[in-house]
């Protein structure tokens, strides 16, 4: 990686940590899912910044943005867009929606009913979107931000596992510390701050960063350690059901973006350590009688698999 292309990035993180304050791991997590060429769910309570944080990395990487606000009654014509017929035309003209945007913000998306939240599957996966026979593909990059309220608040749908699946991670903000909050309160609003930010990388610098993202090496002991967390998932010890090669696939990803990030052109095993709760605490359930949350089972089972 170029130095000019390392400086944008320090850059990135700087401008985005002056609006989500006191959360820079959260940040780094998700300019790693960014680059790394997956989607983010941030999972949490409201009012703690979900929202703040994809508008401040669609506008600091000075990307087309779009929010779609997912409600019960929002029907998947709404996401992806709907035919009209224009009589000066006299033909029917397709109207794109807002998935059509390279970085797409589905505010609390599991308010909206399944047959909806499924119309994201194809574009998450594939970047494209089918409608009236026609495949047209979505802008690259194409990202989505996901925000989703816990299950336990009224109105609400829990994500089918094939939708988790489909996202590389999943954060969670969280309530700021003390100092963070106090900054937060006698600072100006963070509309005002979001107002002001300038882009700090061009959609063409954040392709040659993913594009770098795979060259970054990963060694065989490397891979042996990946394989080794892989299989205690699948062990029956920890979870349920382990980890699909999919999620195998993007936890390497991921990790190779935080050592793309971190200045490094190899993998070393903290950067799996760093991701994998993030990356696979969604999509995993923990046995009956774990007594620990998704994440925390899976920072145990770290713990217990031995070092390369």
């Amino acid at each position: 990686m170029s130095a000019e292309l390392q400086s944008r990035l320090t850059d990135l993180k700087v401008q985005i940590n002056t609006v989500i304050v006191g959360k820079a791991a959260q940040v780094d997590d998700s300019i790693a899912c960014l680059l790394a060429g997956g989607h983010l769910l941030v999972e949490d309570v409201p009012g703690v910044g979900k929202t703040t944080l994809a508008h401040a990395l669609a506008l600091s990487l000075g990307l087309q943005f779009a929010r779609a606000q997912f409600t019960a009654d929002l029907l998947p014509s709404d996401l992806v867009g709907v035919s009209v017929y224009e009589r000066a035309k006299e033909e029917f003209v397709f109207h794109p929606g807002p998935v059509f945007s390279q970085v797409l913000l589905a505010d609390e998306i599991n308010r909206a009913g399944p047959k909806t939240q499924s119309a994201l599957l194809e574009a998450m996966e594939e970047h494209q979107v089918s409608v009236d026979g026609r495949t047209l593909p979505l802008p690259a990059p194409f990202f989505v931000i996901a925000t989703q309220n816990p299950t336990d608040q009224l109105g609400t749908y829990p994500l089918p596992e094939s939708q988790l699946d489909r996202f590389l991670l999943c954060i969670t903000l969280g309530y700021p510390d003390q100092r963070a909050e106090r900054a937060l309160l006698s600072g100006e609003d963070r509309r005002d701050t979001l107002a002001r930010l300038q882009p700090v990388m061009r959609p063409v610098d954040l392709l040659a960063l993913m594009a770098a993202v795979p060259r970054v090496h990963a060694s065989e002991p490397l891979l042996d350690y990946l394989q080794a967390l892989i299989a205690a998932t699948r062990s029956g010890r920890w979870f349920i059901d382990g980890m699909s090669p999919r999620a195998g696939l993007g936890v390497l990803r991921v990790a190779r973006a935080r050592a793309l990030m971190a200045g490094r052109d190899h993998v070393i095993p903290d950067d799996l350590q760093a991701v994998l709760p993030q990356a696979i605490g969604h999509r995993l359930v923990p046995v009956p009688g774990a007594g620990r949350g998704r994440r925390e089972q899976v920072r145990a089972m770290v713990e217990a698999v031995p070092l390369p």
